[in-house]
């Protein structure tokens, strides 16, 4: 967590009237109405971008304060939503700093990781930007370095790039390769890749890093994949019958459709 970040949402929200208690959320104009995080989140991170004491940077920054203080999903959201509605969009230095400082933390990042796969690498207009900005500009590093920050966010990152197009991640996937901590995530990424309805990967060339992946031989999922991949299949959406012909176990596929 910003600690910074949170207090300085926490105080802006005192300042609108709305304080925590030891229940939840009050809202001085309804003292008796005990509100959740997701209340909060809901009536006011969109308020945030209407602040006109504040900058358009300094708007995305209080809300990704406000993501620290309140965890919600809904912020991302709202962050999103300012940044793809009619208006001018605030710069995009902050929002791509927001999220590389929220996935090299040590705290559970899952509000931001949901957001990344939902929000933005699904979405063809804006995925290739947001993995480049949040790993695949500066994976390299990894090379010289391992510092905890970098590669949890690049483990986080190569976990939920499954929609991500294949030209726009498959130098990033060739140079995470080359980092042994970073093979689970890497073997998530491919798997996703092929199970995602957004999925995108390149048969071959998929193939060609899971041989080179250093997991368990009986890792789940593993030989099905390779066999698919084998087979040249590119996704599960256009061959159904491969994934269970490749001896995976029967009434799993569910799984593939839970995002992280």
């Amino acid at each position: 967590m910003d600690m910074e970040g949170a207090e300085e949402a926490r105080r802006w929200l005192a300042e609108c009237g709305v304080r925590q208690t030891g229940d939840g959320w009050v809202d001085a104009d309804e003292p008796d109405r005990i509100m959740t995080a997701n209340d909060v989140a809901h009536y006011w991170a969109g308020v945030v971008f209407t602040d006109e004491d504040l900058d358009r940077a300094g708007q995305v920054r209080l809300a990704f304060g406000m993501l620290d203080l309140l965890d919600d999903y809904w912020v991302t959201c709202e962050i999103g939503f300012a940044y793809h509605g009619k208006d001018t969009p605030p710069p995009a230095e902050p929002l791509w700093e927001g999220f590389r400082r929220r996935l090299e933390a040590e705290r559970n990042a899952e509000p931001v990781e949901y957001s990344l796969w939902v929000d933005w690498f699904e979405d063809r207009r804006t995925s290739a930007t947001a993995f480049a900005e949040v790993l695949g500009n500066d994976i390299g590093l990894l090379l010289h370095a391992t510092p905890p920050g970098p590669l949890r966010r690049a483990r986080r990152v190569l976990a939920c790039s499954g929609p991500v197009p294949w030209a726009a991640k498959a130098e990033a996937f060739a140079t995470a390769v080359r980092v042994p901590e970073l093979h689970p995530a890497l073997f998530r990424g491919l798997l996703t890749g092929y199970h995602d309805v957004y999925g995108d990967l390149e048969p071959a060339p998929a193939l060609a890093l899971l041989d080179r992946l250093d997991l368990p031989p009986d890792t789940e999922h593993l030989a099905p994949l390779r066999t698919v991949l084998t087979a040249g299949h590119t996704n599960h959406r256009h061959a159904p019958q491969a994934w269970d012909a490749a001896g995976a176990p029967s009434g799993r596929r569910r799984e593939f459709d839970d995002r992280p």
